[in-house]
């Protein structure tokens, strides 16, 4: 009888939150199944019920540490709806547009400089005391200063907007608290050329890296896929409101203009037994051919156009790749997360010179609602945030959608893609073939804090095993 040996590479390295894959290989060392576990359990959904909904947005973001405005702005949306917000002051969209452009770029230049950085400037398979953040500063000091500097940028622009780098309080339900000073302004325009600079020569970077090394990216973690994201009513990428398009792997609409009060018209999630993230698919299409992508790279595929010339002139040349058709190379995430990082910080520039942002009109309520709910483009993907609060302002319901949920399924595929290309009938397994697989999943840039809950109860589940592998006793309960 053929005996199944496992490979896990756990803890997942460059990637926030906890997580580890398993390759199960017989005994020619053939992989026969690749799994991604999301092995965090956080329990947002359940704990936030009973709390007063004006609270929620300082809450939820402490799902993480990383993209926090993020879950801010989201939950600040469906509090919006619940306060009978319909439409904010001038001054309270602007302060939070530019909140979300600081937002992604500093996430977007975190992930490219500090995590997947290392595996462009030395390869897949370079000595581990050499591909890590600390070889880029020894042997590319210039390069690791870059993206320091420009990191620092993005977190100053929402301390401005939020009152604090991580888990601010400048989004509230109805508007902001705060508006923009000229000091600040002045502050961040004196150095927005050089950010202007810098975030050309991260996306040629970006750019080289994928066409200098075209035949690897065109097949390594490549497949073809659905994609799914927020677009402005004239189809151009928009990172803070729209509707909803979702487009086929040949580009045909799915969906489009969909209204995201409705998503749960269209997109369902499924839970399976293996893991604590839940895998959403698009209902018209069923839970085998249902499953998307989100995030910068289906932006790119999803969205008409970019509304800043120089992130269009490099949208243009990215789609320019497949003919204008969809990108699916998993290692063109980075090429399109530049993109949007230069897309940052041309609307950071014409916020910055926009008198609304010191304006003082900052909130506005209406008539109460019971349900609302609040969507956003998150640097990962597309982030969805339901409530629903009973007549004394207390939560009753919540439902979390996030980005790297979206991309689960995704993931999972490029796991498996990447283990069978790479790792299956070779005789020696090495450290370089298991980074193979890691690559795979920093491509996504996985926030995988933020993408664990379970449906209803947790289990917890203990196996003992005998020497030779043999199960002896399971015993499990829920919690």
């Amino acid at each position: 009888m053929a005996k199944t040996k496992v490979v896990e590479i756990e803890p997942l390295t460059r990637v926030e939150g906890h997580g580890k894959v398993s390759i199960h290989l017989d005994d020619h060392n053939n992989v026969k199944e690749a799994r991604l576990h999301i092995v965090e359990f956080r329990g947002f959904e359940r704990f936030i019920k009973g709390r007063p909904f004006w609270e929620v947005p300082v809450i939820v973001q402490r799902l993480c540490g990383i993209c926090p405005v993020s879950h801010q702005l989201a939950s600040a949306k469906a509090m919006d709806l619940i306060v009978g917000a319909k439409k904010l002051t001038p001054t309270a969209e602007k302060v939070r547009r530019l909140m979300n452009y600081g937002q992604i770029m500093q996430s977007h230049v975190l992930h490219f400089f500090h995590l997947c950085s290392p595996d462009i400037l030395f390869g897949f398979d370079a000595d581990p005391k050499i591909r890590n953040i600390f070889g880029v500063i020894r042997k590319m000091p210039d390069l690791a200063v870059q993206g320091v500097m420009m990191r620092k940028y993005g977190q100053e622009i929402i301390k401005a907007t939020s009152g604090k780098k991580i888990h601010g309080t400048g989004a509230v339900p109805g508007g902001v608290n705060k508006n923009v000073s000229i000091e600040e302004r002045d502050s961040f325009l004196k150095d927005i050329d050089r950010m202007k600079t810098w975030a050309l020569s991260a996306l040629n970077l970006a750019k080289n890296y994928t066409l200098d090394h075209i035949d690897t990216v065109e097949t390594f973690a490549a497949f073809n896929s659905s994609h799914l994201s927020l677009v402005r009513e004239d189809g151009a990428l928009d990172l803070y409101h729209g509707k909803l398009r979702a487009i086929d792997a040949g580009g045909n609409l799915i969906f489009d203009q969909v209204d995201y009060q409705n998503y749960s018209d269209y997109i369902m999630e499924e839970v399976r037994s293996w893991s604590y993230n839940k895998f959403p698919f698009i209902k018209s299409r069923g839970h085998i051919d249902g499953w998307y992508r989100v995030g910068p790279l289906s932006r790119m595929n999803t969205a008409g156009f970019i509304d800043t010339p120089e992130a269009q002139t490099a949208m243009e040349e990215f789609k320019g790749l497949t003919r204008g058709k969809p990108n699916h190379m998993s290692l063109a995430y980075h090429w399109a997360r530049m993109i949007e990082v230069l897309h940052c910080v041309e609307k950071i520039e014409e916020l910055l010179n926009d008198p609304d942002l010191q304006g003082n009109d900052l909130l506005v309520k209406g008539d109460r609602a019971e349900e609302g709910i609040g969507v956003i483009e998150a640097p990962r993907g597309t982030l969805f945030h339901h409530y629903r609060v009973n007549e004394d302002g207390q939560v009753t319901y919540c439902n979390l959608i996030v980005s790297s949920t979206n991309n689960n399924e995704a993931m999972n595929r490029a796991v498996t893609k990447v283990a069978h290309d790479h790792i299956s009938g070779r005789p020696k397994i090495t450290e370089g073939m298991l980074n193979h697989v890691e690559v795979a999943i920093r491509a996504y840039d996985p926030c995988l804090s933020c993408a664990t809950h379970a449906l209803g109860q947790m289990p917890l589940v203990v196996e003992m095993y005998d020497p030779g592998g043999s199960l002896l006793e399971r015993r499990g309960k829920c919690v």
